[in-house]
């Protein structure tokens, strides 16, 4: 099997999408200045601003790990807690960095169905000590989508910002896939965001057709206080910062950023459909935006593994998730689909 082939482990193994490609290759063309200060990330900048209909600060780092761990100390004191789901990424994927970015900040693991947080998951976890002897809740993580492929809806966000608001908590939300539930549920970025009580978002680019970069952006502008140092510090400060700024206004300009979401939300939804008309095959969480969870036999992962498919199996949860991108193709999909009723034949 040719390497080079579309896989479905993650849309992080997709290629540049043209309209990032084009604006970097415009951002190469002669020099610029430096470390932020060029014309490509006040545009991007503004774009934002004019994107969540908001004057918000915006910022720009290469990875994910980076923008939830900076945003989450920038936050808290390392004398205080994080509260997330305990599938989520900062939990189980970023290998510590948001307590080593925040020199120790703890993070408090909720359960919840569908990898969502509950107000009343958040209120018991703020309620069980009080003392000194115990980090204080200082913030409440979402993730949207979720690490299970499920949204928040408005009315379980604006249910989270009232216990939020009660207890004096700020709101991080995990965006890696935030243009796929923009998509998803046809709401404005404004609409899923701020207005909902967010006061940081960090919006992935490279899931959505970057080949990386992520945008940090503080709805909350207090909460932003020197957080250009904290990057510098943390060495996320690029020097020739358009070609991760260039490449997201390439997204933003072009309306790229939706156009791809939406794809790879409705190559998901195809992929289910298939899926769903072979006998056996369960999903096991409603699938709402890119990402398809499905129960399948054991001697079908090991067949499909053997074929050289890409995909992930979870500790925990169970299953594959196959995961769909801008680049998805129907074609490839239905290869997919083929070998795996081949293997279940």
């Amino acid at each position: 099997m040719d390497c080079n082939l579309e896989q479905f482990a993650s849309d992080n193994n997709s290629g540049i999408c043209p309209e990032a490609l084009e604006y970097m290759i415009k951002a190469n063309l002669g020099s610029a200045p430096a470390y932020g200060n060029d014309e490509w990330t006040l545009l991007a900048t503004d774009y934002f601003r004019d994107l969540f209909e908001i004057d918000c600060e915006v910022f720009f780092v290469f990875n994910g790990t980076a923008a939830n761990s900076l945003s989450l100390a920038a936050l808290c004191q390392s004398y205080h807690s994080v509260i997330c789901h305990e599938n989520a990424h900062i939990e189980t994927d970023e290998c510590g960095a948001p307590e080593f970015a925040s020199n120790g900040s703890k993070l408090l693991l909720a359960k919840g169905e569908n990898g969502k947080l509950t107000p009343e998951a958040i209120e018991a976890i703020v309620n069980k000590r009080a003392d000194i002897h115990y980090p204080k809740p200082k913030v409440i993580s979402l993730t949207q989508a979720t690490e299970l492929g499920t949204l928040y809806s408005i009315d379980e966000l604006v249910a989270i910002k009232s216990v939020a608001q009660k207890y004096n908590l700020k709101i991080h939300m995990d965006g890696a896939r935030f243009a796929n539930a923009v998509v998803a549920m046809n709401k404005s970025p404004a609409e899923i965001s701020w207005k909902c009580g967010i006061d940081v978002l960090c919006f992935c680019g490279t899931k959505n057709g970057m080949a990386l970069g992520e945008a940090i952006i503080f709805f909350n502008k207090a909460t932003s206080e020197d957080f250009a140092y904290r990057c510098k510090q943390a060495g996320q400060l690029a020097s020739k910062m358009r070609f991760i700024s260039a490449p997201w206004l390439g997204l933003l300009e072009t309306g790229a950023w939706f156009k791809n979401a939406r794809h790879a939300n409705q190559c998901a939804e195809y992929l289910e459909n298939q899926l769903l008309k072979i006998e056996g095959v369960e999903m096991m969480f409603k699938r709402e935006a890119n990402g398809v969870f499905v129960k399948l036999p054991e001697q079908v992962i090991t067949t499909l593994r053997e074929k050289n498919w890409q995909f992930y199996t979870f500790i925990g949860v169970g299953g594959v998730r196959f995961m769909c991108s801008w680049s998805t193709t129907q074609a490839r999909i239905d290869e997919l689909v083929d070998d795996i009723k081949e293997a279940k034949a």
